[in-house]
């Protein structure tokens, strides 16, 4: 009997060992964005807005018992799917991530949708890929976006255009699933308002010269020039050659283009376009700012408050599931962000942690007014700027 009481003692031992020894376990939320391409002023931002968040959980204590949350980072590069799938299939096999906050640009989220995320069964949220594409594609259920679709951008710019009295315009776009779909809803919902699109053209990333496609754009004129672009890239390069040459003096800059990057590099040159990105007034976006006081990086930044939110989303749905298994945790993600519970705002993620915990519900607003609608991502509000002083200056949510 003494042996028999030794023997369940020293396995009652080992039980708790192995278990805070698991405990003790890291989880891991890859950070998969486009730190080298056409965005990557965009995405350094971004990413320590997703990794603040992860900070705030890991910090909490609350997390699956005190479990600590690190960020492991993959370059997606933006343009090559080839590489973002290399890197996304590294942080899932071989770095072991339970989550994936990216990518950046719709169509490296494309690549990794069908070559990772379904084969692994892993959750991925992008705060940033906003091709409306995206919206049909199987996913299994895996993935989500907190950020609107181009579908609404599409129409939130054709409001201002003719808010704005703005009845012609030309417009370039980057060729790629991101730029053509974005480029398809601005003119549908434009035209449908009566405007004119008087030339539609395609560029390409990486040229040196971009007057050809100026030349083109310019002999059809047009009251404005529509950039759907990247404000490192090849948008940039328009904007150039149609400064240079004199074509348009105006643009309108969708959220590819809309960035300090940009302002830094035209000035007032740029003064009197008009951008468009998502961002909100809400109670969440002032306590972003708040939050990033004295850091390296702004909390309404592009981007920043939906890489934020990204990451929380995910790590609050692991709570509600009591799991880090994506094939458990991804049915609660509509749990946690939607009614009915306590809102739950950018700095309280260790009360929402706590309340779900007890077995209470939450309603997680974040930094964004979010409210994920099917098929998983953000009805999404929408901020217009305009360019005074060399600078982007808020003129109005939509």
């Amino acid at each position: 009997m003494r042996n028999l009481y030794a023997i369940l003692l020293s396995a009652a031992f080992s039980t708790v060992g192995a278990t805070s020894a698991f405990a003790q376990d890291p989880v891991k939320i890859g950070m998969l964005q486009g730190f080298t391409g056409p965005t990557e002023s965009l995405v350094r931002p971004m990413a320590m807005g997703g990794e603040m968040a992860i900070q705030e959980v890991s910090d909490s204590g609350v997390f699956l018992g005190g479990r600590e949350v690190v960020s492991v980072r993959a370059d997606s590069t933006c343009i090559d799917a080839a590489a973002a799938s290399a890197a996304a299939d590294r942080l899932v096999t071989s770095e072991g991530v339970h989550g994936i906050n990216g990518a950046t640009c719709s169509g490296a989220t494309t690549a990794v949708l069908n070559n990772v995320v379904r084969a692994n069964g892993i959750v991925m949220i992008s705060p940033s890929a906003t091709s409306p594409a995206l919206s049909t594609m199987e996913d299994d259920g895996y993935f989500f976006r907190t950020a609107p679709s181009d579908a609404r951008q599409g129409q939130i710019i054709a409001d201002i255009l003719e808010r704005r009295d703005i009845g012609s315009a030309a417009m370039t776009y980057t060729n790629n699933d991101y730029g053509k779909g974005l480029a398809d809803a601005i003119q549908s919902a434009f035209e449908a308002k009566g405007g004119e699109i008087t030339a539609v053209a395609a560029h390409e990333d990486g040229k040196a010269d971009y007057s050809a496609e100026v030349g083109t754009l310019a002999s059809a004129g047009g009251d404005v020039l529509i950039v759907a672009g990247y404000l490192d890239q090849g948008g940039k390069g328009i904007i150039q050659a149609a400064l240079d040459t004199g074509a348009f003096g105006r643009f309108v800059l969708p959220d590819g283009m809309v960035g300090e990057a940009l302002t830094d590099n035209f000035g007032t040159a740029l003064d009197g376009s008009i951008g468009t990105n998502p961002g909100t007034d809400s109670p969440g976006a002032a306590m972003m700012a708040e939050l990033t006081e004295g850091k390296e990086f702004k909390g309404d930044d592009p981007y920043v408050p939906e890489a934020y939110d990204a990451s929380a989303l995910i790590l609050l749905a692991m709570q509600a599931a009591g799991s880090t298994d994506s094939a458990v945790y991804k049915d609660r993600m509509f749990d946690v962000a939607n009614a009915p519970g306590v809102q739950i705002f950018p700095g309280e993620l260790a009360k929402g942690l706590q309340i779900l915990a007890d077995g209470g519900e939450i309603d997680y607003v974040g930094g964004t007014a979010l409210e994920l609608i099917e098929p998983g991502e953000s009805a999404g509000s929408f901020r217009e700027t305009e360019v005074r002083d060399g600078k982007f200056e808020t003129v109005m949510y939509h």
